[in-house]
């Protein structure tokens, strides 16, 4: 299964009367998908704990829900013990496997907000609000192929196999970089919005795969 790439956010002076309204803020600076009916598309609230089942959830496709409309929707369930799940898009670059063409096209990412009392304080650790932005190798390729590691692995079925073998041409391997790290960009774009929106202690970037996601994205945003 391929790993998951995060961004965990902790903000300064963190209350309960304060959650949702930096949550909305939040929000407001994630760049939604541009194609149709692809922006906040689901809220999941959940209480206590993510072992018990969800108090509601809202699916939002086939409307035009904004972050106001998402934060209505959860001022509903206001708790310091409750977790806010929003199911969105944004529009990032992959290669279609097929025909080796790049697209840019709509990407699911999950936001959540994790009220200081939900899961015993999970907040502390995983953060007041964090994002689940989708597959590690959107930012950083497939195996160890961009970057400075020097190395690629060895291929583990055919279809890796011809991928590497497809990347051997400089010309599609300039490509994967520019994309890729266009991709970067998108998130580091974002992230700062999110800096610029509330007032953040810190964030923390981080993947299933990568022992320093933030330092393997700085390698290849520097290979030129």
């Amino acid at each position: 299964m391929a790993n998951r790439a995060y961004v965990s956010f902790w903000t300064r002076e963190r209350s309960a009367e304060t959650m949702l309204d930096r949550f909305e803020r939040f929000l407001g600076t994630f760049p939604v998908s541009s194609a149709p009916r692809r922006g906040f598309t689901g809220l999941v609230i959940r209480a206590v704990s993510p072992a018990e089942p969800p108090v509601v959830e809202h699916d939002l496709r086939g409307t035009v829900a904004t972050a106001t409309d998402v934060i209505a929707l959860a001022r509903e369930h206001d708790s310091a013990d409750c977790s806010y799940e929003v199911e969105a898009h944004w529009d990032v670059w992959q290669r279609n496997l097929e025909t080796g063409v790049w697209q840019k096209a709509p990407e699911s990412v999950l936001l959540i907000c994790n009220g200081s009392s939900y899961d015993d304080g999970v907040a502390g650790t995983s953060g007041d609000i964090a994002a689940d932005i989708g597959f590690e190798h959107l930012y950083t390729g497939h195996a160890g192929l961009l970057g400075s590691y020097g190395g690629r692995s060895a291929p583990s079925d055919p279809v890796e196999a011809e991928f590497l073998a497809w990347m051997t041409d400089e010309e599609h391997l300039h490509e994967y970089y520019e994309k890729t790290r266009a991709n970067i960009q998108i998130l580091l774009n974002w992230i700062s919005s999110a800096e610029k929106a509330l007032p953040l202690e810190r964030h923390f970037l981080w993947s299933e795969g990568e022992e320093n996601l933030e330092a393997r994205l700085d390698q290849i945003l520097a290979v030129h």
